[in-house]
């Protein structure tokens, strides 16, 4: 029995167990099929891609890979739209879970009795499935799909999420899907933006999005559209006056083409983050728009030089925000490669690095704002730099240098300074391009042996003027970001900057460095600009490459910078493109359209009253009688004392020097003279008339103190080269020196074998065969001057 009795209770079990799954095993099964019913992105085609402005203004957009204009999903739906077309396709839309049963009876009562299709019975959900599925044949079965769909889709999705689904993905007419899309197509504006009959017409069109065609059906259309209106007066979103001017704006017609304000900036971002994707930038549409327009300008004026490229940017100096991008100049057949989007391309710097340079021995006190550097015909192994306008001053003011950009100067103090540490220095600031090591460049880094882009230049500028916006605004301090804030796509998170001891540039160091590209001269458009109380002071610098491939223009206030290279893509040069010439002007109207009225204000707590030598620039010498009191950055301190002043006893008229070997001291005056080395002496003198030269010593006054003579060619340790003529000969060539007295008689030898001599003018022409030889220069004074040159042949 009680085998028995078990084997029946087992038995019961197991049938209990089977009943179970007969059961359950449907529903279950069910119920996973309604959770997996629907895949993750419901809708998965190709999107276009579009860039929007920080006001949301529409700038630019690529159509989608299948041809549609079909704008990434917004989350949000319009009031107005989604007010029409609750009251049009579903005003019971919040009321049930994706299926609206009295609707769906009316509809199978409806369709039986009369042996057609009346009505469909869809709500908005419903029509979202159905989009989903690229809107099947209307079956019974697809019917019943839909509405099990439906209820999935509101079981996943909230109704707001539901109605932001639909107005993304509803067609509303040719190649038009979604709302964003239409309201740009149509009416040429934000859907945000529609007004109450532009919202109803946009609302009837998915349910026959083929009445928009122009000259088709526009009175069903218009029918449809005022149906609506009433519908939505008479539930009180708008008033009666409202309604009558809603009846009295026309339909749309021919479809707006989408703007294309900022194509190339478009590009870049696909090549960077891909399609079909939604750019939020922190451009100001407005601006944009001037840009573009300032920049064709200008390349139709240019032109006529074959010059064909331009780009702008213009960034805020305290948020680091791009404001405007103009990546080239517009042209509807590409003839110049003007798709090519100039901005992150690199090019070469030409001399628009300067200024940076200059900061840095501010910063190091390696010099002070008017420190004199030579400016002498010189060489480095092999690298002859030359100014623009081929001339030597002797020596010049450093800030003097910078504001006429004078390139041996600047190769001076970078040799000075040292390339390699200038090389890291410009690293660190943001200058990305600089591929190699520092030895391949060498000292031609300051004069564009390197390259850069407009965008890392430019960023670079808004640095320095950000790190004395921040000094004011932190009390003193110094951030780590200060370099790195530029943005471009709007930013969501607050970057947290932290305090940084040992910045780049101290803000004394960038005032003084701006203070000195105020003294640029402007274009001759912008002459007189002091006369105007409206003008605001720029400091601005410009830069031209090698071969005048690339002009250069980079203007800072405080509120701007704004950057601007004009050119060729293709890397032609051309003559006269220079960025004084080419690239100064377009910024200058860039900058007619800024509010920009302020200027830096001193960082006085990084600023000292020092006194310099007034010739020199230097901190006072021993000897030096005329001082001037300068604002200079802390690191004044540090810097050299002036060199060039020495006291000395002459006659009464300061014609000859005296010593006590000549001369009693009743009879000897001191003075103080300021002397320059004599190469730097003989170019200083042309352009300083008032310089006076350092007076010869008495007779018997005993020896020269100091080397008198000078040699300006062969320059420095460089080779002298010779050419020869057509028939094999070498021609001649001339050297070149000075002596401190400008009557002085110099004798002339080569090799110890004598070549003649000279007075006042000291060049001489030589024949000398390829080799090594030891040039020799005498004076009537028994002064030597002694080289060895290296002469070959080319």
């Amino acid at each position: 029995m009680k085998h028995h009795s078990g084997t029946s209770f087992q038995r019961s079990k197991l049938a209990d167990s089977r009943t179970f799954r007969m059961w359950w095993f449907p529903f279950i099964t069910g119920f996973a099929f309604f959770l997996f019913s629907l895949p993750g992105n419901i809708f998965q085609k190709p999107l276009s891609t579009i860039v929007y402005s920080s006001e949301n203004t529409l700038l630019s957009a690529i159509i989608a890979g299948d041809g549609q204009w079909r704008f990434p999903h917004s989350d949000t739906v319009p009031s107005k739209f989604r007010a029409a077309l609750i009251a049009y396709e579903d005003k019971h839309f919040f009321e049930h879970n994706g299926v609206y049963l009295p609707s769906v009876m009316r509809a199978i009562y409806q369709n039986v009795t009369r042996q057609k299709v009346v009505s469909g019975a869809s709500t908005i959900t419903m029509q979202v499935v159905r989009l989903s599925r690229n809107n099947p044949s209307r079956t019974w079965f697809e019917k019943f799909t839909e509405m099990f769909r439906a209820m999935r889709l509101e079981w996943k999705y909230s109704k707001e999420e539901v109605l932001s689904l639909y107005a993304s993905n509803a067609p509303f007419g040719g190649n038009v899907v979604g709302l964003d899309a239409a309201a740009w197509r149509y009416y040429g504006r934000r859907s945000d933006q529609l007004s109450w009959a532009e919202a109803a017409t946009l609302a009837v069109l998915p349910n026959a999005p083929s009445l928009i065609f122009p000259g088709k059906n526009q009175e069903l259309l218009l029918a449809k559209r005022n149906r609506l209106l009433d519908l939505l007066h008479a539930r009180g979103f708008f008033d009666a006056q409202t309604l009558e001017l809603s009846y009295a704006e026309p339909l749309p017609q021919k479809p707006f083409p989408l703007p294309q304000t900022a194509p190339h900036l478009l590009n870049t971002l696909v090549k960077q983050f891909g399609k079909g994707q939604r750019f939020q930038t922190t451009l100001q549409g407005n601006l944009q728009t001037r840009c573009n327009e300032i920049v064709d300008r200008h390349i139709q004026q240019l032109e006529g030089n074959l010059i064909h490229n331009a780009a702008v940017i213009v960034i805020e100096v305290a948020t680091g925000n791009v404001v405007a991008y103009v990546g080239n100049s517009s042209d509807a057949q590409n003839r110049y490669g003007n798709m090519v989007d100039v901005i992150p391309a690199p090019r070469s710097t030409g001399s628009i690095l300067k200024p940076f340079l200059y900061t840095a021995m501010l910063h190091d006190g390696l010099i002070l704002p008017n420190s004199l550097v030579a400016d002498i015909p010189i060489q480095f192994d092999g690298f002859a730099p030359k100014n623009y306008t081929e001339s030597f001053d002797g020596a010049v003011p450093a800030s003097l240098a910078l504001s006429r950009s004078l390139n041996i100067p600047s190769v001076i103090m970078l040799r000075e300074y040292g390339y390699s540490r200038f090389y890291h220095l410009l690293k660190k600031i943001g200058f990305t391009h600089f591929k190699r090591p520092a030895d391949h460049y060498g000292l031609s880094l300051i004069l564009g042996g390197g390259e850069a882009s407009l965008w890392d230049i430019s960023h670079a500028y808004a640095g320095m003027g950000r790190t004395v916006l921040r000094y004011h605004m932190s009390g003193g301090k110094y951030f780590n970001d200060t370099f790195e804030l530029q943005h471009l796509i709007q930013q969501n998170a607050i970057l947290n900057s932290t305090e940084e001891q040992f910045p780049p540039f101290d803000a004394g160091s960038v005032w003084c460095t701006f203070k000195a590209l105020l003294e640029v001269n402007r274009p001759e458009t912008e002459l007189g600009w002091e006369a105007y109380s409206s003008a605001a002071p720029i400091a601005w610098k410009t830069g031209t490459s090698f071969g005048n491939r690339d002009a250069w223009a980079v203007g800072t206030t405080p509120e701007y910078v704004v950057g601007v290279w004009v050119g060729n893509a293709d890397g032609q040069g051309r003559p006269l493109l220079t960025g004084v010439t080419s690239a100064a002007p377009l910024m200058f109207d860039v900058f007619s359209t800024l509010k920009h009225n302020l200027w830096f204000q001193p960082p006085f707590d990084n600023l000292e009253r020092t006194t310099v030598c007034h010739q020199s620039g230097l901190r006072p010498g021993l000897h030096c009688e005329h001082i001037d009191t300068i604002l200079a950055p802390t690191a004044a301190s540090h810097a050299s004392s002036c060199n060039y002043h020495t006291l000395i006893y002459t006659d009464e008229h300061a014609t000859q020097r005296l010593t006590t070997n000549c001369a009693t001291t009743s009879d000897m005056y001191p003075r103080t003279w300021f002397v320059l080395p004599p190469v730097q002496e003989y170019f200083y003198k042309i352009k300083h008339p008032e310089y006076v030269d350092f007076p010869q010593l008495g007779p018997g006054c005993g020896e020269e103190e100091s080397e008198p003579i000078g040699l300006i060619y062969p320059k420095s340790d460089a080779p002298v080269y010779i050419p020869k003529n057509i028939r094999g000969e070498f021609e001649r060539v001339v050297l070149q020196a000075t002596h401190r007295q400008q009557n002085a008689l110099l004798f002339w030898h080569l090799d110890g074998q004598y070549l003649g001599e000279t007075r006042t003018i000291h060049q001489l022409e030589i024949s000398p065969i390829p080799g090594s030889h030891l040039l020799t220069l005498t004076d009537e004074g028994g002064h030597i001057f002694e080289k060895k040159i290296t002469v070959i042949e080319k």
